[in-house]
């Protein structure tokens, strides 16, 4: 198959891979126990779930974004169909 008939690169792919796994690990960081009605756990409201997970998938989800919306660079192959 032709390689200018694809809209996305090596490096396209590699970025959305690195941003969807920036994002597994966010998710991963904000679970945790949960409070049952007999125990409260107070681990519910810990910085780590409240403020760094949630940053860190924000951050996962514009590397998702960047790697969808960059424009892949035209190699010397791709210059002579021009």
């Amino acid at each position: 198959m032709d390689k200018r008939n694809f809209a996305f690169d090596k490096v396209n792919f590699i970025l959305l891979a690195v941003g969807m796994a920036i994002v597994v690990i966010g998710f991963i960081l904000m679970s945790g126990g949960a409070s049952t009605e007999e125990a409260y756990n107070p681990d519910i409201f810990s910085v780590r779930r409240i403020k760094v997970a949630p940053v860190v998938c924000l951050v996962g989800f514009l590397s998702m974004v960047y790697a969808v919306i960059r424009r892949p660079k035209d190699n010397e192959d791709n210059k002579q169909y021009n």
